[in-house]
C-alpha cells in the first residue's frame, strides 16, 4: 500500500497532478478541486497522504494534504453509493469540524454541488456517520459532550442537544440525569 507520496509537482490538472519522485517515476494522483487549489506552484516540493484504490482493471491514487482528510475519505468509502470521487469531494469541503457540525445537524445542503449526491445519497450518507464513532484528528466523530451526543443519537440535530442541555442546571454532572431533564424540558 502507498501511504504518502513526496516529490515534484510537474503538471496540474482540473482533477489529478503528476508527483514526480527522487527515482523518476512520475504517479498521477487524483485530488479534490479544493487540494489542488490549495497545491503549490509546478516545480515545488509536496508530500501527500494517499490511498490506492485497487478494483480489476483500475489503480487509482488519491492524494490528501492531510492525515485527517485521508482518514474522513476512507470512513466515506464504507458507505455504500459512495465511490471514491465523491468521498474525495466530501472529505475536502471544508475543516473536518464544520463538516462534523453541519451532518450532526442533518444539514443536507452540505452535499450540495457534489456529482452524484442529491438529496436521497445525502441524507443516507448523513445517517450511516451519524451512527459511526470514531476518532478524527483526536476528536471523536461527534459530540465531546456524552449527553448531547446522546441526544444525537436519539435523532435531535446538534442545536436542539445544546438548547435543551443549556435548561439542565450546571452543579447537574451526572449524564444520565442531564438526559433526563433535556428531554423533560424539550417536552414544554
Amino acid at each position: 500500500m502507498i501511504a504518502t507520496i513526496s516529490g515534484t509537482i510537474t503538471t496540474k490538472k482540473d482533477k489529478f497532478i503528476i508527483v514526480e519522485t527522487n527515482n523518476g517515476v512520475g504517479y498521477k494522483v487524483f485530488l479534490s478541486k479544493n487540494s489542488i487549489l490549495n497545491l503549490p506552484e509546478i516545480n515545488s516540493n509536496i508530500k501527500l497522504f494517499t490511498y490506492l484504490k485497487v478494483a480489476e482493471n483500475v489503480l487509482d491514487l488519491y492524494g490528501f494534504l492531510n492525515y485527517d482528510e485521508l482518514e474522513f475519505f476512507d470512513i466515506l468509502c464504507d458507505i455504500r453509493g459512495v465511490g471514491p470521487k465523491a468521498a474525495l469531494e466530501i472529505s475536502a469541503l471544508g475543516s473536518l469540524e464544520k463538516i462534523r457540525d453541519k451532518i450532526l445537524a442533518q444539514d443536507e445542503k452540505v452535499f450540495d454541488g457534489i456529482p452524484g449526491i442529491g438529496a436521497k445519497r445525502a441524507s443516507t450518507i448523513i445517517l450511516e456517520l451519524t451512527g459511526k464513532i470514531k476518532t478524527l484528528g483526536g476528536q471523536k466523530f461527534g459530540s465531546s459532550d456524552e449527553s448531547e451526543g446522546a441526544l444525537m443519537q436519539l435523532g435531535f440535530s446538534k442545536q436542539q442537544a445544546r438548547d435543551a442541555l443549556a435548561q439542565v442546571p450546571q452543579d447537574i454532572k451526572n449524564s444520565e440525569e442531564r438526559i433526563k431533564l433535556a428531554l423533560k424540558s424539550m417536552k414544554k
